[in-house]
């Protein structure tokens, strides 16, 4: 399976979770593409350190090849879809009232 397989992969599973298991539905809200929006540079500057002094490197043979701030569009995607599960497991934690043990 590529590389670009897999982040499609994970970002319908993500869209799945939003969805269906947890159902808060994050992706038609306002303020998940705001807080997306604040992410987004920040993930753009890390994966163009990493990638543009090769810390990371990628195999062409396994991505698109579309590159963006030096990285492939594959880790946009995989990105989103970090966001997007975390964000929703943010949601279903505190309807639950979820507190951390000390």
């Amino acid at each position: 399976m590529s590389y670009t397989q897999i982040a499609i992969i994970s970002v319908i599973a993500a869209i799945v979770l939003d969805f269906l298991i947890i159902k808060s539905k994050l992706i038609r809200k306002p303020v998940f593409w705001t807080s997306y929006a604040i992410i987004l540079p920040f993930q753009l500057i890390t994966n163009w350190w990493l990638t543009s002094r090769n810390i990371v490197m990628y195999n062409p043979d396994a991505i698109i090849g579309r590159r963006l701030c030096s990285a492939p569009i594959e880790d946009l995607l995989f990105g989103f879809a970090l966001v997007l599960s975390v964000m929703s497991f943010w949601v279903y934690w505190g309807r639950k009232g979820f507190q951390p043990k000390d």
